[in-house]
């Protein structure tokens, strides 16, 4: 059975953990929690949240303001050569802010506009985030695996349960007080941050306009909030809360608009142009929000729901019950148990220092452990092996020395017989071209001495030395030739039939012989030769068909 894996996302107004493994080839979700959070803070997050299964090592968001995520172009370097340049770049950073951080890097799909350079994103973590992650799992008794930024949680979610298209898509996961935005070309992940704002900013236009605060001003924006532009509102309520929450929208969609002006100078795409929005997160199920970015965006913006896809039926029902009532703020939580299924999965992996120590530690102490035992078992089999080796060595010497003499007195006379060879064939050749052309020519003449017709004669006979594919005389190898041309006296009874007749009976006369023959009332031509290379069975059956 496959592994499970657990991923957490604790946010200031819920806190979400997603369990689930890879069956056949889809996700299934095997656990789901979700707790509210009215602290607001991640202590109090943590504590509210109650697992129903037992976890694994967990896979934990950041988010927030001290989550930094900043991009660098690099030209093309080996691997080790751009880890040092993220070290230097990670400890400038530390020094400046006076504060520990931890990171992780990743390069980012080569857009066209790159020009050979690669684009690598940098996600740095202040250590003061990671401790207070770490004081929720020691209470909770969970082990972490690692830190991941919410914004690559929520690009694999897209790649892996989303609609994807060759399309320029922004996907933002807007929270209570923080906004995860992520760019996508296609399947490409071009951009990732996360801003301050969220639903926080509707609840604080209702508190600053309406004079109310707290839960009550939250309850009225999910109760009476509508931002559809030029929406008709039934209730003075209605109204009231919808107009304070209009300005909110307008922040929002600053927000967005300045995440893509953002990724065209950090990234150096001037020319990126969105195609649609999707939104996820406790904010998007406000009445009309779509509708109000949509307006402010210029673009269509959509609920982005990826749980379709996603195979629920091992949950409980109290589970199911709680996924249909907030999945659109887990979606964070499956992008990341899906990246611990996939090892192919694009993805950061931020740890504490001393955690990151400890690994590398073992990492390497498992390694050299294995490398002695590994050396230890070789030397003893090698010291084994050697001795019975050496001997058996010393017999395939000799062996390969006798065959090497033998073969060498083989070789030594084949050469002499090839170069005999060469001086025969190509006296041979001389003496065909001698011999050859005078005898096929006598040959010839007493056939025609004694086959010719009466009313038939010669006006031209040539012995030559060429070649002729049609007599099967190819190859560039000159072998001798004989060519007739030849009339015939007007008014021969059955010219046709006699000048058959006589080329009939040219293989009698001339056994071997090959010829290419022509007639043409008053006028004929017999080429011909005994030296063509004889015809296979096929290409007599073709000249058969052929006549």
């Amino acid at each position: 059975m496959a592994k499970n894996s657990t991923a957490i996302d604790v946010g200031s107004g819920t806190a979400v953990a997603v369990q689930g493994r890879l069956e056949k080839g889809s996700f299934q979700l095997t656990g789901f929690a979700v707790a509210e959070n009215p602290g607001g803070s991640l202590e109090s997050g943590w504590g509210a949240l109650e697992l129903p299964f037992k976890p694994g090592p967990m896979r934990v968001a950041l988010s927030g303001k001290e989550l930094n995520v900043r991009y660098t172009r690099v030209p093309s370097v080996p691997d080790w050569q751009l880890r040092r340049l993220m070290r230097f770049e990670v400890a400038e950073v530390g020094d400046t802010s006076g504060t520990e951080v931890a990171s992780d890097f990743n390069l980012l799909p080569t857009p066209p506009e790159a020009d050979g350079e690669d684009i690598v994103l940098l996600a740095m973590a202040r250590t003061s985030l990671l401790d207070e992650h770490h004081a929720g799992l020691a209470a909770g008794g969970f082990t972490l695996e690692c830190y991941t930024p919410a914004a690559i949680g929520l690009y694999n979610a897209y790649l892996r349960h989303g609609v994807v298209q060759d399309d320029t898509v922004l996907l933002a996961n807007i929270g209570h007080e923080s906004v995860d935005v992520v760019i996508m070309r296609g399947p490409d992940l071009v951009f990732a941050r996360n801003q301050s704002g969220g639903a926080k900013l509707f609840v604080e236009a209702i508190s600053q306009q309406l004079g109310v605060k707290g839960e009550q001003a939250a309850r009225l924006v999910r109760e009476f909030a509508d931002l559809r532009p030029g929406a008709m509102h039934s209730t003075p309520n209605h109204e009231k809360v919808s107009r304070a929450c209009s300005a909110a929208a307008g922040q929002l969609v600053s927000l967005l608009q300045s995440s893509v002006l953002f990724c065209k100078t950090q990234v150096k795409l001037s020319t990126l142009k969105l195609d649609r929005v999707l939104i996820c997160g406790g904010a998007s199920s406000m009445e009309g929000l779509s509708d109000a970015l949509a307006a402010g965006l210029s673009v269509p913006v959509q609920r982005f729901d990826p749980w379709p896809l996603v195979d629920s039926s091992a949950l409980s029902p109290s589970e199911s019950d709680a996924l249909r009532e907030y999945g659109a703020e887990a979606v964070v939580a499956l992008g990341l148990a899906t990246m611990a299924t996939d090892k192919d999965a694009y993805g950061l992996e931020i740890l504490p220092p001393d955690l990151a120590r400890k690994r590398e530690f073992l990492g390497r102490k498992i390694w050299l452990i294995a490398a002695g035992i590994l050396a230890a078992a070789y030397l003893g089999f090698f010291v084994q092996q050697t001795t019975s080796q050496a001997n058996e060595l010393k017999k395939t010497e000799r062996s390969l020395r006798s065959q090497v003499s033998s073969k060498q007195r083989t070789d030594s006379k084949t050469r002499d017989l090839l170069a005999l060879n060469e001086v025969l064939s190509r006296d041979a050749l001389d003496l065909q071209r001698i011999v050859g052309t005078g005898e096929q020519m006598a040959r010839t003449l007493e056939f025609l001495g004694t086959k010719m017709p009466a009313d038939f004669w010669i006006t031209r006979m040539e012995g030559r030395w060429g070649v002729d594919e049609e007599l099967s005389i190819g190859d560039n190898v000159p072998r001798p030739l004989v060519l007739l041309k030849g009339a015939l006296r007007q008014g021969a009874q059955a010219p046709i039939g006699q000048y058959q007749g006589m080329v009939e009976s040219l293989p009698s006369a001339l056994p071997g012989v090959q010829s290419n023959t022509s007639f043409d009332r008053d006028r004929y031509s017999i080429d011909l030769s005994t030296f063509g290379d004889p015809l296979s069975p096929a290409d007599d059956v073709d000249a058969e068909e052929d006549i």
